[in-house]
């Protein structure tokens, strides 16, 4: 907390015996030393990170908080950190090339708001609403995955750590992860990002970034209301939703950046006992 005030950074970061993992926002200067400052320590020394310029800060505070784990799978007495056990590291460039192949699987350890803003062709998002609940949909699931090369992915690839652990736990032999994850993969010189389709989800103010540099911007979301190929995510207008939803330019006017109706209709009705007109 001392050296990320000392250096007016912002962002946030969570710290376990397992690791530290998080996202910080400054000037260059101050960026650089934290990372210095970083790998110096033995405790974390030869930490990986991931730096893309920006114009400003990307966080509008700062958030340092301790936790049992960095990324929980909620597996209680059979927890285990990723130190002793996680899957095989590929490379972009081994990723690009086995992403293809007939026998591989692709799995998405990430929800589902980040998918549909981008993601792996071919991929496969096991449909839960958190990443806790992977685990039983992995038992649940054992014949899609049995046989295969099973290759996860996620953000920045701290998901993974735990996920591809996992996996080898429950008796799956050939388990690898993508080594930094797809922000890493969208830098690596000579893949460029090939592969992936639309943009990568940010857990800062950019929201997303771009990943596949190969040919032209694809866009794979669309706008809630009207349909439209749209990357671009909003808030609801009403406080007590606040869902994150896409919604194209011309339909965030008509719509008054509201996720429905029903939304529109409490939000009004939320003003006019507070006595606050609408017109």
């Amino acid at each position: 907390m001392e050296l990320c005030e000392a250096l007016e950074l912002r962002g946030r970061i969570l710290i376990a015996d397992e690791g530290l993992n998080g996202t910080v926002s400054g000037q260059r200067e101050m960026t650089e030393t934290y990372m210095k400052v970083l790998n110096e320590d033995p405790r974390t020394e030869g930490i990986q990170f991931k730096v893309d310029p920006a114009s400003g800060h990307a966080f509008p505070k700062l958030s340092i908080k301790r936790r049992d784990e960095v990324v929980t799978l909620d597996l209680g007495k059979d927890d285990f950190s990723p130190d002793e056990t996680t899957g095989e590291y590929l490379t972009p460039a081994q990723w690009r090339d086995l992403m293809r192949d007939d026998n591989t699987v692709l799995v998405d350890a990430r929800n589902q708001y980040e998918w549909e803003l981008g993601h792996f062709e071919g991929a496969l998002l096991p449909p839960v609403e958190n990443f806790r609940e992977l685990p039983g949909w992995v038992r649940e699931n054992r014949n899609r995955l049995e046989g295969k090369k099973i290759m996860t992915y996620c953000t920045g690839g701290i998901r993974c750590e735990k996920f591809s652990g996992f996996l080898l736990r429950e008796g799956f032999s050939d388990v690898c992860q993508l080594d930094g994850g797809i922000v890493s993969y969208g830098k690596e010189a000579g893949v460029e990002g090939e592969g992936f389709a639309g943009k990568c989800y940010v857990f800062d103010q950019r929201i997303a970034v771009e990943v596949n540099h190969t040919a032209g911007a694809t866009v794979v979301s669309r706008c809630l209301h009207c349909g439209e190929a749209s990357d671009r995510y909003v808030n609801c207008s009403w406080s007590r939703c606040n869902r994150q939803h896409f919604c194209c330019a011309s339909c965030e006017r008509d719509q008054f950046r509201f996720c429905s109706s029903v939304c529109e209709d409490a939000s009004i009705l939320s003003l006019a006992a507070l006595g606050i007109g609408c017109d």
